[in-house]
């Protein structure tokens, strides 16, 4: 059992292939790399640093930000999908991993891999869509203004997961641990001190980012599944190329039908083996501790005795 113990933290954690949290965060440092890169390059043929931020930003950058017009950003709808990764200055990108890790670490372990993509992108593209309102209420940055980083997006996914869990315990050594929300309180206090209060352009994202995230788990108590239309729309994909791993994960109806009685004749006891036991780890890995059922635990403790 202690081979299973140790695969079930291997999936759970940063080094597991299907772990959402690790793509995102590989995503986002890749970005930063290549953009970073790219404006290295520029330092090789302009000696004036307002020239070279000039050009580069009308060369690489204004590609990847979300602008403040919409008649512009109607030529560059895919900047939905790349202003939410392009973090700028090396303290953004790092704030904002280091954040998105603590928060997010939680709430995948909580809730399983796929509802963090889902619930990042919203809390994105809710502060952009209030930094394009914002905006029009202030013509210099109408002009010329573009939004960029995943502030929203953690702000979000730090929102959810205490909504999830508030009294969850982090270093529950350090004198019984220190609740979740207490860190959160802290991570969304100094996040908005950093703002200029005179500019509510600044700080009007973030707290539509932190709503985004309160509504997200509100839908889910209640049974909605905001992340579900995202997942299917990524596994029709996925079929799409790749036949084999629907087919190879369909259960057949006669399995369903028995294990969906409400009676039963006889207590079947069921039959240990160990890819048995991978797909029940498959499961925690995507959906999470909670979405096991009865006999799936059994098979856990099972083998845990074995």
């Amino acid at each position: 059992m202690t081979n299973d113990l140790n695969d079930m933290n291997r999936r759970l954690s940063l080094g597991d292939s299907t772990n959402a949290l690790t793509k995102l965060i590989a995503i986002n440092l890749i970005l930063f790399i290549t953009l970073s890169l790219c404006k290295a390059y520029f330092y090789f043929f302009y000696q004036d640093l307002v020239a070279l931020e000039a050009r580069y930003r009308e060369v690489i950058l204004q590609w990847f930000l979300l602008p403040a017009d919409p008649r512009s950003f109607i030529t560059k709808p895919w900047t939905l999908l790349t202003f939410p990764f392009a973090n700028l200055g090396v303290w953004m990108i790092i704030g904002n991993m280091l954040w998105l890790w603590a928060f997010g670490f939680i709430f995948q372990d909580l809730s399983g891999n796929r509802k963090i993509v889902p619930l990042y992108l919203y809390g994105a593209w809710a502060g952009g869509l209030t930094f394009i309102l914002t905006a029009q209420f202030f013509p210099s940055i109408l002009a010329t203004g573009d939004y960029m980083g995943c502030s929203a997006a953690v702000m979000a996914i730090a929102i959810a997961t205490t909504t999830l869990t508030p009294h969850y315990r982090i270093l529950p050594d350090l004198m019984g641990g220190i609740p979740l929300w207490v860190l959160t309180s802290f991570y969304v206090l100094m996040t908005l001190a950093t703002k200029p209060l005179g500019q509510p352009i600044s700080y009007l994202p973030l707290l539509a980012g932190g709503l985004i995230g309160f509504l997200f788990m509100t839908l889910i108590r209640k049974g909605i599944d905001a992340s579900e239309w995202m997942n299917r729309c990524v596994d029709w994909v996925n079929n799409l190329f790749n036949p084999s791993i629907s087919k190879r994960r369909r259960i057949p109806l006669r399995e369903q039908l028995f294990y969906q009685a409400t009676r039963r004749p006889f207590k079947k006891t069921p039959h240990l083996t160990q890819t048995r036991v991978d797909e029940i780890l498959d499961k925690i890995s995507e959906k999470g501790l909670g979405s096991l059922t009865e006999e799936e635990r059994e098979i856990l403790n099972r083998a845990s005795k074995s």
